[in-house]
């Protein structure tokens, strides 16, 4: 099987200059959806919208922003990245997703996880401090949910199911559920004794620092009776691609510096500095910001250092781009990076 390359969005809006008005949420929102037709338009395999509860982005309901896509798109693959599944409810979540998937006629699938902010957890009464518990909880719940149709099943968090028929069921006869993870051997344990696909989270370090954790995945998985040919494994990072790696930079350099600056200041981290983001956009670091070519070997060179990649999807809203530097990324990406890829695997 081919590697599907794709995009994930989180519906970001620039709020550099103040939070956005309804008309420049409705012009995002708008802008949004027009990417993801041209992604299909241009043959892009995947576009996922996340899931966040915060000012600069627009993606609290992805399922809503993926349904209007479905009925403007014929052919790529529609997905959460991620839906935030501690703080949900699995059976609305599954109702949310299988009605996607009819919808798109199959194209739907979801990454769930546990989510890189923390909003959520109280704007739904949840604790933090439940965070992993709540996890493990709700994702088994889903599971069942999506094999069986009627289910019966009992937790700590969520009032007990009894000979429940959930409807209604997905276009597709099993709706793909990957796992979202970051760094954490026990996520990647988890993924391989559930046989899931794993979509991993990279946004900065050394992508090859990743195999010892998809090692761990694989044997996880082996262990529990899982074929090995079932398993597959995807890269989301942070890129974007100009027509050489002196443009990309450029372009994508100062947006990408503010975001994560400010994001440092919540989460206690240095700010961003030129040589910092030279060094996570060199041959071994997470970034892939640059020409197609050198983008090409770099995702080609991440798969031969985890044992090959399924899927892997680029983030590129979160760097101040406008609407058609995006749009001609997603063309670059289509055009010369996809063919570029396929055939150095080849």
């Amino acid at each position: 099987m081919s590697m599907e390359i794709g995009i994930d969005s989180f519906a970001g809006v620039d709020i550099r200059q103040g939070l956005p008005t309804a008309a420049d949420r409705v012009r995002s929102v708008e802008e949004l959806l027009e990417r993801i037709e041209h992604a299909d338009r241009v043959g892009l395999d995947v576009f996922g919208i996340g899931e966040h509860h915060r000012d600069e982005f627009l993606d609290s309901a992805p399922h809503v922003l993926l349904a209007a896509a479905a009925a403007r798109t014929q052919r790529i693959k529609l997905t959460s990245a991620v839906a935030v599944l501690s703080a949900a409810d699995p059976v609305r979540v599954f109702q949310n997703y299988a009605s996607l998937d009819l919808i798109s006629h199959g194209r739907a699938g979801m990454v769930v996880g546990r989510g890189s902010f923390s909003e959520s957890f109280p704007l739904f009464g949840y604790d933090f401090a439940d965070y992993d518990a709540l996890f493990a909880e709700k994702l088994d719940l889903l599971l069942k949910i999506r094999d069986q149709e009627i289910v019966t099943w009992e937790g700590q968090f969520r009032p007990a199911l009894r000979a429940q028929k959930i409807t209604p069921r997905p276009y597709q006869k099993q709706l793909p559920i990957w796992l979202g993870v970051g760094g954490t051997p026990a996520s990647f344990i988890r993924a391989g004794q559930l046989g899931l696909p794993l979509m991993i989270a990279i946004i900065g370090g050394e992508t090859h620092r990743f195999a010892p954790l998809v090692d761990l995945y694989r044997k996880a998985a082996a262990e529990a009776g899982h074929a090995a040919a079932k398993l597959r494994v995807g890269i989301h990072s942070l890129g974007y691609v100009a027509e050489s790696k002196e443009d990309a930079v450029a372009d994508y350099f100062p947006g990408y510096s503010d975001t994560f600056t400010r994001i440092g200041k919540e989460r206690g981290w240095p700010p961003v500095t030129r040589g910092r983001f030279d060094a996570q956009n060199g041959p071994l670091g997470a970034l892939l910001v640059g020409g197609a070519e050198e983008v090409a070997e770099k995702i080609v060179r991440h798969s031969q250092a985890l044992g090959g990649l399924s899927r892997f999807t680029f983030q590129m809203d979160n760097a101040g781009l406008t609407h058609e530097q995006l749009m001609r990324s997603f063309e670059r990406i289509a055009n010369e990076v996809k063919p570029l890829v396929r055939e150095m695997l080849s």
